[in-house]
């Protein structure tokens, strides 16, 4: 599952604002900030409108959980859960071997037998579709308290990196399109310089990742596939629907 949180762009947002004044003449400009070492002044294809502006996109969202430290410390919000979860898987087998027995014995009980029944596999199911949502919503808050966490770390980060490479827009790209309005971004995403410079700003070391684990490198963020797979307690157990 992909992490999905809901967090605040103000700071974000009120930074941006201060800054789209300063390049209007508005308040008195800020010096160019030189670019991160290591890294180019410009993003891969930059993107250029008629009067000069220059555009690129970023996943926030991506570049956030693609990061040393939101791996890190998404790793540890997994550990935490994962007895929880533990505890679900447990509970769904037992309503699925319930159900099991309802359609093999079902037509050798009497009708009191399979009613009782069918009232505990009810009851059981009842019981657990209430604790997954429960622990579903415990663990997105906490994921939640994560993102925004580094989000106001990063914020200054990005918009001194649109400043120092002269950036008129940048389009944030974590809600894909139909349900965001960007299409298309890949030749001018910054997300992936982004987090090569908020690790070596940050200074958490890359997670260690088994070799046969399939995931993607630290630092390998892309619009289209930015962040570690997550699972929410109870999205495997068919209790609760999918985000």
């Amino acid at each position: 599952m992909k992490p999905k949180f809901t967090f605040s762009l103000a700071a974000l947002v009120v930074c941006a604002s201060a800054f789209a004044l300063a390049q209007t003449g508005g308040a008195p400009s800020s010096p160019a900030l030189p670019a991160a070492p290591g890294t180019p002044n410009d993003p891969p294809a930059m993107a250029t409108s008629a009067n000069g502006n220059k555009f690129a996109a970023i996943n926030i969202e991506g570049a956030i959980f693609a990061s040393n430290e939101g791996q890190r410390d998404m790793d540890v919000l997994q550990k935490k859960f994962q007895p929880k979860s533990d505890d679900l898987k447990t509970k769904n087998d037992e309503i699925e071997a319930l159900k099991k027995k309802m359609n093999t014995q079902g037509a050798s009980l009497n009708d009191d037998a399979k009613a009782e029944l069918q009232r505990e596999i009810e009851q059981k199911q009842k019981a657990l579709d209430r604790e997954a949502q429960d622990a579903r919503e415990d663990f997105q808050n906490q994921q939640n308290e994560i993102g925004q966490r580094i989000l106001q770390k990063m914020a200054p980060l990005i918009l001194k990196y649109a400043q120092s490479n002269g950036i008129g827009m940048l389009v944030d790209t974590s809600n894909p399109w139909p349900q965001g309005p960007v299409i298309y971004s890949e030749p001018v995403d910054v997300t992936k310089l982004i987090v090569e410079q908020y690790n070596a700003q940050s200074g958490v070391p890359a997670p260690k990742t088994p070799a046969t684990s399939g995931s993607s490198k630290p630092g390998s963020a892309t619009p289209r596939s930015t962040t570690p797979a997550t699972k929410a307690p109870g999205a495997s157990s068919g209790t609760t629907p999918n985000k």
